[in-house]
Protein backbone atom coordinates (compact mmCIF):
# COMPACT_ATOMS: atom_id res chain seq x y z
CA UNK A 1 0.00 0.00 0.00
CA UNK A 2 1.08 3.57 -0.66
CA UNK A 3 1.13 4.98 2.87
CA UNK A 4 0.92 8.66 3.70
CA UNK A 5 1.79 8.40 7.40
CA UNK A 6 4.21 5.94 8.94
CA UNK A 7 4.47 5.61 12.71
CA UNK A 8 7.68 4.10 14.07
CA UNK A 9 6.85 2.46 17.39
CA UNK A 10 3.79 0.56 18.55
CA UNK A 11 3.46 1.58 22.19
CA UNK A 12 0.49 3.59 23.51
CA UNK A 13 1.64 6.71 21.63
CA UNK A 14 2.10 4.89 18.34
CA UNK A 15 -1.17 2.96 18.60
CA UNK A 16 -3.10 6.11 19.49
CA UNK A 17 -1.49 7.92 16.56
CA UNK A 18 -2.48 5.05 14.29
CA UNK A 19 -6.13 5.29 15.32
CA UNK A 20 -6.20 9.06 14.81
CA UNK A 21 -4.26 8.88 11.57
CA UNK A 22 -6.68 6.46 9.95
CA UNK A 23 -9.76 8.21 11.31
CA UNK A 24 -8.43 11.47 9.84
CA UNK A 25 -8.31 9.82 6.44
CA UNK A 26 -4.56 9.23 6.18
CA UNK A 27 -3.27 5.91 4.84
CA UNK A 28 -1.34 4.89 7.93
CA UNK A 29 1.10 2.16 8.96
CA UNK A 30 2.53 1.32 12.41
CA UNK A 31 5.91 -0.43 12.56
CA UNK A 32 7.31 -1.99 15.73
CA UNK A 33 10.60 -3.80 16.17
CA UNK A 34 9.05 -6.23 18.65
CA UNK A 35 5.50 -6.90 19.78
CA UNK A 36 3.38 -3.76 19.89
CA UNK A 37 2.59 -2.42 23.33
CA UNK A 38 5.88 -0.95 24.54
CA UNK A 39 7.11 -0.87 28.13
CA UNK A 40 3.58 -0.15 29.34
CA UNK A 41 2.90 -3.85 29.01
CA UNK A 42 5.41 -4.55 31.76
CA UNK A 43 3.57 -2.51 34.39
CA UNK A 44 2.33 -4.84 37.14
CA UNK A 45 -0.79 -2.72 37.57
CA UNK A 46 -2.07 0.53 36.07
CA UNK A 47 -4.38 2.44 38.39
CA UNK A 48 -4.35 5.95 36.93
CA UNK A 49 -5.69 5.43 33.41
CA UNK A 50 -8.96 7.42 33.17
CA UNK A 51 -12.06 5.28 33.15
CA UNK A 52 -10.32 2.11 34.32
CA UNK A 53 -9.93 1.67 38.07
CA UNK A 54 -7.24 -0.97 37.89
CA UNK A 55 -5.79 -3.07 35.08
CA UNK A 56 -2.63 -5.04 34.42
CA UNK A 57 -0.30 -3.23 32.05
CA UNK A 58 -0.29 -6.14 29.60
CA UNK A 59 -4.08 -6.27 29.57
CA UNK A 60 -4.32 -2.53 28.91
CA UNK A 61 -1.90 -2.56 25.97
CA UNK A 62 -3.66 -5.61 24.51
CA UNK A 63 -6.90 -3.60 24.58
CA UNK A 64 -5.12 -0.65 22.94
CA UNK A 65 -3.63 -2.90 20.29
CA UNK A 66 -6.93 -4.66 19.54
CA UNK A 67 -8.64 -1.28 19.19
CA UNK A 68 -5.95 0.08 16.88
CA UNK A 69 -5.88 -3.09 14.76
CA UNK A 70 -9.50 -2.46 13.77
CA UNK A 71 -8.33 0.64 11.91
CA UNK A 72 -4.65 0.59 11.09
CA UNK A 73 -2.06 -1.79 9.65
CA UNK A 74 0.33 -2.89 12.41
CA UNK A 75 3.50 -4.70 11.44
CA UNK A 76 5.21 -6.23 14.47
CA UNK A 77 8.76 -7.58 14.64
CA UNK A 78 9.81 -5.27 11.81
CA UNK A 79 12.79 -3.20 12.86
CA UNK A 80 13.28 0.13 11.11
CA UNK A 81 16.93 0.28 10.07
CA UNK A 82 17.05 3.55 8.15
CA UNK A 83 15.01 6.53 7.03
CA UNK A 84 15.87 8.39 3.83
CA UNK A 85 14.82 12.03 3.83
CA UNK A 86 14.08 13.84 0.58
CA UNK A 87 10.98 15.51 -0.76
CA UNK A 88 9.19 12.73 1.11
CA UNK A 89 10.50 9.83 3.25
CA UNK A 90 11.53 6.26 2.60
CA UNK A 91 11.41 4.02 5.64
CA UNK A 92 13.62 0.95 5.37
CA UNK A 93 13.15 -2.10 7.55
CA UNK A 94 14.67 -5.55 7.71
CA UNK A 95 11.79 -6.76 5.52
CA UNK A 96 11.13 -3.99 3.02
CA UNK A 97 10.83 -0.32 2.11
CA UNK A 98 7.88 1.99 2.69
CA UNK A 99 7.49 5.47 1.19
CA UNK A 100 5.66 8.04 3.29
CA UNK A 101 4.81 11.72 3.26
CA UNK A 102 4.92 12.11 7.04
CA UNK A 103 6.51 10.33 10.01
CA UNK A 104 5.68 10.02 13.67
CA UNK A 105 8.54 8.83 15.87
CA UNK A 106 7.05 6.99 18.85
CA UNK A 107 10.14 4.91 19.57
CA UNK A 108 9.85 5.02 23.35
CA UNK A 109 12.59 4.23 25.80
CA UNK A 110 14.81 1.36 26.92
CA UNK A 111 15.40 0.24 30.49
CA UNK A 112 18.44 1.96 31.97
CA UNK A 113 21.13 -0.34 33.33
CA UNK A 114 22.98 0.00 36.62
CA UNK A 115 26.32 -0.32 34.87
CA UNK A 116 27.86 -2.45 37.62
CA UNK A 117 30.05 -5.51 37.58
CA UNK A 118 28.10 -8.69 36.94
CA UNK A 119 25.01 -7.01 35.49
CA UNK A 120 25.55 -8.08 31.90
CA UNK A 121 26.96 -11.46 32.91
CA UNK A 122 23.82 -12.39 34.84
CA UNK A 123 21.24 -10.76 32.56
CA UNK A 124 18.55 -13.40 32.19
CA UNK A 125 20.23 -15.43 34.92
CA UNK A 126 18.83 -13.54 37.86
CA UNK A 127 19.08 -9.96 36.59
CA UNK A 128 15.79 -8.71 35.17
CA UNK A 129 14.28 -5.42 34.02
CA UNK A 130 10.69 -6.68 34.06
CA UNK A 131 9.11 -7.83 37.32
CA UNK A 132 5.87 -8.97 35.70
CA UNK A 133 7.78 -11.00 33.11
CA UNK A 134 10.07 -12.85 35.51
CA UNK A 135 8.73 -12.40 39.03
CA UNK A 136 6.96 -15.78 39.20
CA UNK A 137 10.32 -17.52 38.71
CA UNK A 138 11.43 -16.25 42.11
CA UNK A 139 8.46 -17.25 44.25
CA UNK A 140 9.66 -18.01 47.78
CA UNK A 141 13.13 -16.59 47.05
CA UNK A 142 14.95 -13.47 48.17
CA UNK A 143 15.12 -10.71 45.57
CA UNK A 144 16.28 -7.11 45.40
CA UNK A 145 14.55 -4.27 43.58
CA UNK A 146 16.83 -1.37 42.74
CA UNK A 147 15.23 2.07 42.40
CA UNK A 148 13.08 4.53 44.30
CA UNK A 149 10.45 5.81 41.90
CA UNK A 150 6.92 4.68 41.10
CA UNK A 151 8.04 1.83 38.86
CA UNK A 152 10.43 0.42 41.45
CA UNK A 153 7.83 0.55 44.22
CA UNK A 154 5.19 -1.05 41.99
CA UNK A 155 7.67 -3.80 41.12
CA UNK A 156 8.39 -4.37 44.81
CA UNK A 157 4.67 -4.56 45.65
CA UNK A 158 4.07 -6.96 42.78
CA UNK A 159 6.98 -9.23 43.68
CA UNK A 160 5.79 -9.37 47.27
CA UNK A 161 2.33 -10.33 46.04
CA UNK A 162 3.67 -13.33 44.09
CA UNK A 163 5.55 -14.62 47.11
CA UNK A 164 9.03 -13.15 46.82
CA UNK A 165 10.98 -11.90 49.82
CA UNK A 166 11.80 -8.39 48.69
CA UNK A 167 14.40 -5.80 49.64
CA UNK A 168 14.08 -2.40 47.97
CA UNK A 169 17.40 -0.62 47.49
CA UNK A 170 17.56 3.12 46.84
CA UNK A 171 20.51 5.48 46.73
CA UNK A 172 18.75 8.29 48.60
CA UNK A 173 17.38 8.54 52.12
CA UNK A 174 13.76 8.58 50.97
CA UNK A 175 11.82 7.14 48.08
CA UNK A 176 10.66 9.28 45.15
CA UNK A 177 7.46 7.31 44.56
CA UNK A 178 4.04 8.86 45.03
CA UNK A 179 2.77 8.90 48.57
CA UNK A 180 -0.09 6.47 48.01
CA UNK A 181 2.33 3.88 46.63
CA UNK A 182 4.67 4.29 49.57
CA UNK A 183 1.75 3.70 51.92
CA UNK A 184 0.88 0.49 50.09
CA UNK A 185 4.51 -0.60 50.32
CA UNK A 186 4.91 0.10 54.03
CA UNK A 187 5.63 -3.01 56.09
CA UNK A 188 5.59 -5.36 53.10
CA UNK A 189 9.23 -5.30 52.01
CA UNK A 190 12.63 -4.53 53.47
CA UNK A 191 14.12 -1.13 52.75
CA UNK A 192 17.78 -0.44 52.21
CA UNK A 193 18.09 3.32 51.77
CA UNK A 194 21.19 5.46 51.17
CA UNK A 195 22.64 2.45 49.38
CA UNK A 196 23.88 1.57 45.91
CA UNK A 197 24.59 -1.75 44.28
CA UNK A 198 28.30 -2.10 43.61
CA UNK A 199 28.42 -5.63 42.23
CA UNK A 200 26.14 -8.52 41.30
CA UNK A 201 27.65 -11.87 42.25
CA UNK A 202 27.06 -15.55 41.57
CA UNK A 203 28.25 -18.57 39.60
CA UNK A 204 25.86 -19.68 36.85
CA UNK A 205 23.08 -17.63 38.40
CA UNK A 206 22.81 -14.68 40.77
CA UNK A 207 23.63 -15.54 44.36
CA UNK A 208 23.95 -12.10 45.90
CA UNK A 209 24.84 -8.43 45.59
CA UNK A 210 27.39 -6.15 47.21
CA UNK A 211 25.96 -2.83 48.33
CA UNK A 212 27.63 0.30 49.62
CA UNK A 213 26.20 2.77 52.10
CA UNK A 214 26.38 6.20 50.42
CA UNK A 215 26.87 7.98 53.75
CA UNK A 216 29.03 5.66 55.80
CA UNK A 217 30.86 4.23 52.76
CA UNK A 218 30.62 0.80 54.33
CA UNK A 219 29.93 -2.31 52.26
CA UNK A 220 27.93 -5.44 52.87
CA UNK A 221 26.80 -8.47 50.92
CA UNK A 222 23.13 -9.35 50.56
CA UNK A 223 22.02 -12.84 49.60
CA UNK A 224 19.48 -12.72 46.76
CA UNK A 225 18.51 -14.94 43.85
CA UNK A 226 17.18 -12.13 41.70
CA UNK A 227 17.89 -8.47 41.01
CA UNK A 228 15.14 -6.37 39.44
CA UNK A 229 16.51 -3.12 38.05
CA UNK A 230 14.11 -0.16 37.92
CA UNK A 231 16.22 2.99 37.70
CA UNK A 232 14.63 4.77 34.76
CA UNK A 233 14.83 4.66 31.00
CA UNK A 234 16.92 6.05 28.16
CA UNK A 235 15.22 7.41 25.00
CA UNK A 236 15.47 5.47 21.74
CA UNK A 237 16.52 8.35 19.51
CA UNK A 238 19.08 6.77 17.18
CA UNK A 239 16.82 7.11 14.14
CA UNK A 240 15.80 10.63 15.10
CA UNK A 241 19.39 11.77 15.44
CA UNK A 242 20.31 10.09 12.16
CA UNK A 243 17.84 12.23 10.18
CA UNK A 244 18.67 15.45 12.02
CA UNK A 245 15.82 15.72 14.51
CA UNK A 246 16.78 18.04 17.38
CA UNK A 247 17.29 16.47 20.80
CA UNK A 248 17.41 18.12 24.21
CA UNK A 249 20.29 17.94 26.69
CA UNK A 250 19.00 14.61 28.05
CA UNK A 251 18.70 13.06 24.61
CA UNK A 252 14.91 13.29 24.22
CA UNK A 253 13.26 14.54 21.03
CA UNK A 254 12.31 18.21 21.08
CA UNK A 255 8.75 18.99 20.01
CA UNK A 256 6.39 21.92 20.23
CA UNK A 257 2.90 21.64 21.73
CA UNK A 258 1.60 20.18 18.44
CA UNK A 259 4.26 17.42 18.55
CA UNK A 260 6.09 18.85 15.53
CA UNK A 261 9.87 18.54 15.43
CA UNK A 262 12.38 20.78 13.67
CA UNK A 263 11.97 18.75 10.46
CA UNK A 264 8.80 19.40 8.43
CA UNK A 265 6.32 16.51 8.54
CA UNK A 266 8.28 14.67 11.23
CA UNK A 267 6.53 14.45 14.59
CA UNK A 268 7.28 12.69 17.86
CA UNK A 269 5.09 11.37 20.65
CA UNK A 270 5.26 9.42 23.89
CA UNK A 271 8.13 8.74 26.25
CA UNK A 272 10.75 9.49 23.58
CA UNK A 273 9.84 13.18 24.00
CA UNK A 274 10.61 13.14 27.74
CA UNK A 275 8.39 15.03 30.15
CA UNK A 276 5.74 13.18 32.12
CA UNK A 277 6.05 9.49 31.27
CA UNK A 278 2.49 8.28 31.68
CA UNK A 279 0.37 6.10 29.40
CA UNK A 280 -2.39 8.67 29.19
CA UNK A 281 0.12 11.35 28.17
CA UNK A 282 1.62 9.10 25.49
CA UNK A 283 -1.84 8.41 24.05
CA UNK A 284 -2.70 12.10 23.94
CA UNK A 285 0.61 13.02 22.31
CA UNK A 286 0.07 10.32 19.70
CA UNK A 287 -3.36 11.73 18.90
CA UNK A 288 -2.02 15.28 18.63
CA UNK A 289 0.87 14.15 16.40
CA UNK A 290 -1.50 12.37 14.00
CA UNK A 291 -3.82 15.38 13.82
CA UNK A 292 -0.83 17.63 13.14
CA UNK A 293 0.25 15.30 10.33
CA UNK A 294 -3.26 15.47 8.87
CA UNK A 295 -3.24 19.27 9.02
CA UNK A 296 0.16 19.48 7.35
CA UNK A 297 -0.66 17.01 4.59
CA UNK A 298 -4.18 18.23 3.89
CA UNK A 299 -3.80 21.92 4.74
CA UNK A 300 -0.17 22.92 4.10
CA UNK A 301 -1.01 26.62 3.98
CA UNK A 302 -2.59 26.47 7.45
CA UNK A 303 0.43 24.56 8.81
CA UNK A 304 2.84 27.24 7.64
CA UNK A 305 0.89 29.85 9.59
CA UNK A 306 1.26 28.00 12.93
Amino acid sequence: MDYELIIVGGGPAGLSAGIYGIRSGLRTLVLDKVMAGGLAGEAPMVENYPGIDSVKGLELVEKLKAHAAKYVDIKEFELVTDIAVGKDFLVRTEKGEYPAKALILATGTTHRKLGVKGEDKFSGKGVSYCATCDGFLFKGKKVAVVGGGNSAVLDAIYLDSVGCKVTLIHRRGELRAEDYLQKRLAGKVGLCLNSVVEEIMGDNFVKGIRIQDTKEKTKKDLEVAGVFVSVGEDPNTELAAKIGVSLDEEGYIKTNKTQRTNIPRVYAAGDVTGGVKQIVVACSEGAVAALSAFEDLRSPYWAKKV
